[in-house]
């Protein structure tokens, strides 16, 4: 494989790892657990894997020496590390035993359904160390949920004498590794199953996960464009930039966005849910904004837009919620119509509330919202252009207000969307340590006889030996969600506080923000250099752990 000079220069980084798994490791078990919520359903779910004690790594004079062959799954969406994860996995498991053997499933859980997997060399692994992307053995977004899919699994695990499976996803997918987990117990087969938090847009997180790997490169690398485009709106002083970005069901990208750049406008959805705010109300926040810059001259501004708003304003939240079940139950019926035939088939099904606020929605949203759905059965809200939306809205409203003598400037938008942009990146120095620090935490919660944990390193903040690694079971961090219609176990997703320290620092600056122009360039990730520049964690990962 042919490389840049960067990933020749990145090859020869070490990650670093926390001090407890630098060598032979024992681990320390705290308290019996519970799920966040629904503990008794949870449990009558999960029995065999519900329960399980937190436990933690500490050095040991004794090294394991268990002789294992693993499995390695990426499941969903690319994020910077993924490749980390597998390395740190591959390392420890031969310095636990050099027999043992690492194999990867190929374009995610179908891999394993499919028996397509590739077994991972050293020579092979020593490509991708530092890497971004997932290409060594691809992802993919199959959903491990059937008894036939399990079984199937089963029968090349039993073949190739794999006795652990490590699951490197999101919260969906990590609560498909608890399903598969609680089933291979139950059958006494005598596999393991552990997973690693990964997604870009923040989500997955609690008391136990201070960050899910990726998102750290990943608004790094929005904010260096953010900060681009900020620099070029400052110099033409003639555009207002609507700036969608990542985060469908949580704004966290959105607000670490905002606290490395300075926008003028940062939209969170989280509050806009909070204070039922409508379209609307958010366009006449909008125009205020731009309307006070215009009569300091000022014709140009940045918005910072999460991409999952439309899901947050509440009345359109209500009406997905029941698209989502009327689509669950009837969308045969549905899919053939034609585009005017659909709209009247859905308005003519809703309640009377939802019914008018689908009416009342400019028509290609509309449209999109009665589209199909991802496979977790989610609306794809990614294809809806909010920014341009917004922009519109805002352009029809300054319209009125300047034939009313309300508005003396002049409006002119451009649109961002940062998505795929951020998910590939090579990982900054933080996540090529944190998620080899994950994927060692892996092989020793396999090598300690664990399964249905997912892998955590905590102390963040601090530098990488002092950091804490360990295990945390999953049925800990579920609920009870209604999902495509219907009520499931799931991994509880971490909406941005409100009463958060990070969110808590956009409210103290926004106002100055908007009517200032205090822009922040952040510049691109740094590899080499002060610490303080190419080691330094997320503004949201510092104001919490302060």
């Amino acid at each position: 494989m042919e490389k840049s000079a960067l990933q020749v220069e990145r090859a020869a980084y070490q990650p670093k790892l926390p001090k407890a798994l630098q060598g032979a490791v024992k681990i320390k078990e705290g308290a019996a657990t519970q799920s966040v919520a629904d503990q008794e359903e949870i449990k009558r779910l999960f029995p065999n894997t519900y329960g399980m004690p937190v436990v933690e790594f500490e050095e040991s004079d004794i090294m394991s020496g268990r002789q294992m062959n693993v499995g390695v799954i990426l499941s969903g969406g690319q994020a910077p590390g993924g490749h980390n994860v597998i390395i740190g996995l591959f390392d420890q498991i031969k310095k636990i035993n050099p027999a043992n053997r690492l194999y990867g499933f190929l374009m995610g859980p179908s891999g394993l359904v499919d028996h397509e997997y590739i077994e991972l060399t050293e020579e092979l692994v020593n490509d991708y160390r530092n890497t971004g992307g997932f290409d060594m053995i691809g992802s993919g977004r199959t959903k491990l949920e059937k008894t036939e899919q399990f079984e199937k699994g089963l029968e090349i695990l039993r073949e190739l004498n794999i006795s652990a499976l490590v699951i490197i996803g999101g919260d969906d997918s990590n609560t498909n590794a608890c399903v598969l987990a609680e089933y291979y117990a139950a059958k006494n087969c005598g596999v393991q199953v552990i997973g690693c938090p990964k997604t870009i847009d923040g989500d997955l997180k609690n008391a136990q996960i201070e960050t899910s790997f990726g998102f750290d490169t990943a608004t790094k690398t929005y904010s260096e464009l953010i900060g681009n485009i900020e620099r070029d709106c400052n110099s033409a002083r003639k555009y207002w930039h609507f700036i969608k970005v990542m985060g469908r069901s949580a704004s966290h990208i959105a607000l670490e966005c905002a606290l490395q750049c300075q926008p003028n406008v940062c939209i969170i959805s989280e509050e806009v849910e909070a204070k039922d705010l409508t379209l609307n109300d958010i366009v006449e926040e909008l125009c205020n904004v731009i309307a006070y810059r215009a009569t300091q001259g000022k014709n140009f501004g940045t918005v910072i837009v999460p991409e999952g708003l439309i899901e947050f304003i509440p009345a359109i939240g209500r009406l997905i919620q029941e698209l989502n079940d009327l689509l669950a139950a009837h969308g045969s019926e549905y899919k053939d119509l034609g585009k005017e035939e659909q709209r009247e088939y859905i308005i003519s099904h809703l309640s009377e509330a939802n019914a008018a606020t689908f009416a009342t929605l400019p028509l290609e949203v509309a449209r999109q919202l009665s589209l199909d759905r991802d496979p977790h059965g989610n609306v794809q809200v990614s294809l809806i252009e909010t920014e341009k939306l917004l922009s519109d809205m805002c352009a029809a409203k300054l319209d009125k207000w300047k034939a009313e003598g309300k508005y003396v400037g002049k409006f002119a938008a451009l649109h961002h969307f940062f998505g795929y942009e951020g998910r590939c990146a090579a990982p900054s120095n933080f996540d090529a340590d944190y998620c080899y620090s994950l994927g060692a935490s892996a092989a020793q919660l396999i090598a300690n006889g664990k399964t249905g944990y997912m892998a955590i390193v905590k102390n963040t903040t601090k530098p990488a030996e002092e950091w804490v690694a360990g295990g945390v079971p999953i049925t800990m961090m579920m609920n009870i969600e209604r999902r495509n219609g219907a009520l499931k176990p799931v991994i509880r997703k971490a909406l941005v506080d409100l009463d958060g320290k990070p969110f808590k620092e956009l409210v103290a600056n926004r106002d100055k923000w908007s009517k200032e122009t205090c822009y922040i360039y952040p510049g691109p990730i740094q590899y080499w250099g002060p610490s303080e520049v190419c080691d330094r964690p997320t503004k949201t990962l510092e104001l919490e752990q302060a």
